[in-house]
């Protein structure tokens, strides 16, 4: 990584969890700047990820999200909150290693709840529920897998943000 920014903490989780609630507040406590990959497809696009998924359909979207999550691994040296489907690309994983990646973790019930009333593509389904809880269980592995360090994404944000904070510390000072 030598002669590229590095972010200071990759946020990772399913929809939901405070990724830009918390990334917004750890950004502000750590001093630097926050970015959401979401928000950069969209600037990039011109178009909501909404539209994106029904125009041009689910792969297409992975793989303009993938190149722009890897300029903003490349690029961004504050804090980068990643959406919840980020983490499928195999290539993104990669490029998440030797990143502090911390995954805001969550029940089904607690997640849901915060997205019930939301147009996200993937509840477009008979059973929204069902398919958030499925999908939470299909990629807790691979969160799990790429983070560095996992905190509860508990109603309390502002908490979160300072347990993240904490857990940075000590990552740093074991290193």
């Amino acid at each position: 990584m030598t002669g590229r920014l590095a972010p200071r903490a990759v946020l990772v989780g399913f929809m939901g969890s405070g990724k830009t609630t918390v990334g917004q507040q750890l950004a502000r406590a750590l001093g630097v700047a926050w970015i959401d990959s979401d928000g950069e497809i969209e600037r990039r696009a011109g178009r909501t990820i909404p539209e994106i998924f029904t125009a041009d359909g689910e792969p297409a979207f992975r793989e303009f999200e993938e190149q722009v999550v890897a300029d903003l691994l490349a690029e961004h040296p504050g804090v980068l909150s990643l959406g919840g489907g980020a983490v499928l690309s195999t290539r993104t994983r990669e490029r998440l290693a030797g990143h502090p990646v911390i995954y805001l973790k969550m029940s089904a019930e607690q997640g849901y709840s915060r997205v019930s009333n939301s147009d996200r593509p993937l509840l477009q389904a008979e059973d929204p529920s069902a398919v958030y809880r499925d999908l939470l269980a299909e990629r807790d592995p691979i969160y799990q897998a790429v983070a560095t360090i996992v905190v509860d994404a508990h109603p309390h944000q502002r908490r979160v943000a300072d347990d993240i904070i904490a857990a940075l510390r000590t990552q740093e000072a074991t290193q």
